[in-house]
């Protein structure tokens, strides 16, 4: 097994985003001045569907959040992670629990061995990006979430 993590290309990314419809955002501050805040409701605006994940909170951006990744409603898409690189472990080990596919970890949330824990058991990982952004680079001109 390769030992560095890489992300998946930039043409892989752009696919990716185009196809996902439902996003479980760990650590979503209810805060609006937060980073994930602003960039959940920005996914909001995009045409994907998130769900809050994030204990002792009932709501945010008018989604039911729940308190872990045990805890979804449903199946979702990706992960993307807004939590400090010492609990992506955890956070790997439910996606791989659950089967979810996808997996993204935020600007600054750096585990390269979990992300190769999570790449090695079949999930889609991207690592220290920022998924509004990206988002914003993919053609914008082709892209609409959904399509």
């Amino acid at each position: 097994m390769n030992d560095h993590f890489t992300n998946p290309s930039w043409e892989d990314i752009c696919q990716r985003l185009r196809r996902l419809r439902t996003i479980a955002v760990v650590g979503l501050s209810p805060k609006p001045s937060r980073p994930s805040y602003c960039v959940a409701q920005a996914l909001q605006q995009f045409g994907y569907r998130i769900v809050p994940v994030r204990p002792a909170l009932d709501e945010v951006l008018g989604e039911r959040a729940v308190p872990d990744l045990h805890a979804l409603p449903g199946p979702v898409d990706l992960v993307d992670v807004f939590r400090a690189p010492e609990h992506v472990d955890e956070i790997v080990d439910a996606c791989i629990e659950l089967k979810i596919p996808a997996l993204w970890l935020q600007d600054g949330v750096v585990n390269e061995a979990a992300a190769l824990r999570a790449r090695a058991a079949g999930i889609w990982v991207v690592m220290d990006r920022c998924i509004y952004r990206d988002y914003l680079a993919c053609d914008s001109a082709l892209f609409k979430a959904g399509d």
